[in-house]
């Protein structure tokens, strides 16, 4: 089972939001309050006194929250957000390079990476540590859609 939502910030700090996000869409599956949340050694939170796993992700407008029986990661960006080409030298690897190199946009094609290596840094639980390099990821990867003007990758183990 896997719920997404997402809201505008209206105000908020993504902290902020996406922890009230959280709740209400903990409250929405279990019809329970959302447990107490701590966090792993490597910055991951998680429930204390749950099965559920989550993730939550925020962007300049958004907040998106992912809720599942396994463990789960998101991340997201405006689909609008300016990037750096030379971000791609740093983070992208061969493999990739190839593929944002003959994407019809580039800009795209970077951000939907982006999101994809994020959101497999939150599955994991090993957060992004100097570049992430050492991944294997396509642009057009189905795990990426599209959800309120923002490019939105979800993984599950």
């Amino acid at each position: 089972m896997l719920k997404i939502a997402v809201e505008t910030l209206r105000g908020r700090s993504g902290h902020e939001a996406g922890r009230a996000l959280l709740a209400k869409v903990y409250r929405e599956v279990t019809g329970e309050g959302c447990p107490e949340i701590a966090t792993a050694e490597r910055g991951k939170p998680y429930f204390v006194d749950s099965n559920w796993h989550f993730s939550i992700s925020h962007t300049k407008r958004h907040v998106f929250c992912a809720l599942g029986d396994g463990p789960v990661g998101i991340d997201a960006e405006e689909m609008d957000r300016e990037i750096s080409p030379k971000l791609a030298e740093k983070i992208l690897s061969p493999s990739e390079q190839i593929r944002y190199e003959a994407a019809f946009d580039q800009r795209a094609a970077l951000l939907r990476l982006w999101v994809l290596k994020e959101a497999a840094a939150k599955l994991t639980g090993e957060g992004l540590r100097g570049y992430p390099n050492h991944t294997d990821f396509d642009p057009e990867d189905a795990r990426i859609f599209e959800m309120d003007g923002c490019y939105v990758a979800v993984m599950t183990k």
